[in-house]
C-alpha cells in the first residue's frame, strides 16, 4: 500500500470518527448540558463552601483569643481602685470567660475552635461549681480527634472524678491518657496524678508502685524528679 493511500485511509477514518462524535452529542445534547451544568454547579458549590468555611474559622479564631484575653486577665490588686475590664476575683472573671466559652461552643461546635472552648466551658464551669454543666463539656471535648485536646479534657474530668467521689472514673481516664499519650499530656503526668488518687485513698502500695515506674522511665525529667521525691519522702 502507497503512501498517498495510506493518508487516504488515515484521513477517512478520521472523518469516519469525528461524524459519529458529531452524531453523538446531536442525540445527546440534553445530557451533556446537564452534565456540564451539574459539573459547574458543584464546583461553585464547593468554592462557596471553602470561603464560608475560611470565614467562620476566622471569626472562631478570633472569638476564641478574646475569651482567654478575657480569661487570662489579671486579677485588681486588693486595695486599687477599680479598673475597667480588670476583675476583683477569679470567679468574676471565670464567670465571664465561660460566658464567652459557652457562646463559642454554641456557635462554632462544628469547627475545631469550637471544640476548644467547649474544654474551656468545662474548666471554667468547674471553677464556679457547676460540676454538671463542666462534666457535659468535658465528655464533649474528650470525644475530639485532636489528641492533645482530647487528653486535655480527660485530666480534667479524671480531676472533676476524683474531687466528686467518682475514682474509679478518674483512674480509667488516667490509665487512658497513660496508654495514649499525647504533647499535652505525657504518660508521666497521667500516672502522677494516679498515684496522688491512690494516695488520697489510702494506697500507698499502689501509689509507691507508680513513682517507682515513673522514675525509673523518666530518670532525668521532671517527673521522674517528682516521683523519686515522693518515694523518699514515703519511705
Amino acid at each position: 500500500m502507497d503512501t498517498r493511500t495510506r493518508h487516504a485511509l488515515k484521513k477517512d477514518k478520521f472523518a469516519q470518527a469525528t461524524a459519529s462524535s458529531v452524531s453523538w452529542l446531536s442525540g445527546h445534547r440534553t445530557g451533556v448540558v446537564r452534565w456540564a451544568i451539574g459539573i459547574a454547579v458543584l464546583v461553585i458549590l464547593l468554592a462557596a463552601g471553602l470561603v464560608y468555611w475560611s470565614l467562620r474559622s476566622s471569626a472562631a479564631e478570633l472569638a476564641l483569643g478574646q475569651a482567654m484575653d478575657v480569661y487570662s486577665t489579671p486579677l485588681a490588686i486588693p486595695g486599687a481602685p477599680p479598673e475597667a475590664g480588670v476583675y476583683s476575683s477569679a470567679g468574676d472573671r471565670a464567670k465571664e470567660a465561660n460566658r464567652e466559652f459557652v457562646a463559642i461552643a454554641h456557635d462554632y461546635g462544628w469547627l475545631p475552635e469550637g471544640t476548644e472552648a467547649r474544654y474551656f466551658a468545662g474548666i471554667t464551669f468547674e471553677e464556679l461549681g457547676q460540676n454538671g454543666n463542666a462534666e457535659t463539656n468535658l465528655l464533649a471535648a474528650s470525644r475530639s480527634w485532636d489528641r492533645n485536646l482530647a487528653n486535655l479534657a480527660k485530666l480534667g474530668l479524671a480531676g472533676l472524678y476524683h474531687q466528686t467521689g467518682r475514682d474509679s472514673e478518674a483512674i480509667d481516664l488516667y490509665n487512658q491518657i497513660a496508654a495514649k499519650p499525647s504533647a499535652t499530656v505525657s504518660a508521666a503526668v497521667a500516672q502522677l496524678d494516679l498515684a496522688d488518687l491512690y494516695v488520697a485513698e489510702g494506697k500507698q502500695d499502689q501509689a509507691r508502685v507508680i513513682w517507682a515506674k515513673v522514675k525509673d522511665q523518666d530518670k532525668d525529667g521532671a517527673a521522674g524528679q517528682i516521683a523519686g521525691q515522693k518515694l523518699a519522702a514515703k519511705q
